[in-house]
């Protein structure tokens, strides 16, 4: 399947320009992202490395040698040296293939369509199978939801990637998988920095936009998160990244951003199971887990995700790779949000009453 031909860059910048006037005081914290993430189209790339190796011993530390291959505008092929090491918890254990981090030269990328990357998170499907392919668009919609909502959000790339086992012990494979952008390349892009602190606290972080995020993890039925408890995996906090100021002298509140949604209803993955604490029988089931002390923010935050409507639902329906059952499924899951929010009787009740309570 050839990769879409790109958006035209005068249509984007025009609508960035749009995006910060109209934006509130907090948006316009936000520039523009990196050429790598300035077009939506789908890259189409050659991926080669030892991929045998990294499924069976799926090396966490160690960095093995491969290339990355694809076409700027001009036709012209581009391969860059890449260090690839396999990355993740729970997928590093059960998928036929783990997710990995590419490692780029600096040297190489520089003026090309990967200037300013050095290290990217790659999503690629857990398994062989069709349903595990849409599992990873599913969950790249999910990001691309989240960006039409708030730019204080981590971009993605999605990709359309040969995968050319260097081992030669595998058959050659394309599948679509997706880039997200570097915590600390999405730091400057918001003028703030990885934290990298052990846990916090609801007070120190920014109200409107943890709600925010909170309603979003909501609608695409995702509990596996919290902005706050400390991760047993690296620093403060479960599936979330903290950004804020060194400057001490600074009052900015810091800014809790969301990642890795593949236990989200909204992805349905084959492997995902709804933690055991929330009582809850599928993954597919909505649970709200924002904080009570935020709740002044519930109603301004719905109409934004209202507002966001038609965009959301466009990018569902335009979305290449889809399968017809899978493009079904997704609208009608988001469907279900509205339905809920929009509930003439009970419309927040489902949120502003199931909000977590300060520990007393």
């Amino acid at each position: 399947m050839p990769a879409e031909a790109p958006a035209c860059p005068l249509v984007k910048r025009t609508f960035l320009l749009l995006l910060v006037v109209a934006a509130p005081a907090w948006a316009q914290e936000s520039k523009a992202p990196d050429p790598l993430f300035q077009d939506d189209a789908v890259l189409a790339v050659t991926l080669t490395g030892p991929f045998a190796t990294l499924a069976r011993e799926k090396p966490d530390e160690e960095q093995l040698p491969g290339t990355f291959t694809y076409a700027e505008e001009s036709g012209e092929l581009v391969t860059l040296d890449v260090k690839l090491r396999a990355r993740g918890h729970s997928r590093l254990d059960i998928c036929d293939m783990p997710p990995l981090w590419l490692n780029f030269k600096k040297s190489q990328v520089k003026g090309t369509l990967l200037h300013k990357q050095d290290k990217l998170k790659l999503s690629v499907p857990c398994g062989n199978s069709l349903r595990h392919e849409q599992s990873i668009l599913r969950e790249y919609l999910a990001y691309r939801i989240l960006n039409e909502v708030t730019p204080l959000s981590f971009n993605v790339r999605l990709l359309q990637m040969t995968f050319v086992d260097s081992d030669g012990q595998r058959d050659e494979r394309v599948r679509y998988a997706f880039v997200l952008e570097h915590k600390n390349r999405l730091g400057k892009r918001i003028d703030r920095k990885d934290l990298k602190i052990e846990e916090t606290s609801v007070a120190e972080i920014q109200p409107d936009h943890l709600n925010l995020t909170s309603i979003f993890q909501f609608m695409i039925a995702n509990t596996d998160f919290s902005p706050i408890a400390p991760s047993p995996y690296n620093e403060c906090c479960h599936n979330y990244v903290l950004f804020g100021d060194d400057d001490e002298e600074t009052d900015r509140l810091t800014v809790a951003v969301p990642y890795d949604f593949d236990q989200a209803g909204i992805v349905n993955a084959p492997y995902a199971s709804p933690g055991e604490q929330f009582n809850l029988t599928s993954v597919r089931q909505r649970l709200y887990r924002g904080r009570c002390e935020n709740n002044e923010h519930i109603d301004a935050n719905l109409q934004k995700f209202r507002d966001a409507r038609a965009g959301i639902e466009k990018l569902i329906e335009d979305q290449p790779g889809l399968s017809n059952t899978t493009r079904k499924s997704v609208l009608r899951f988001v469907d279900g949000f509205y339905k809920i929010i929009d509930h003439p009787k009970n419309g927040t009740k489902r949120i502003n009453n199931r909000c977590i309570e300060p520990a007393s």
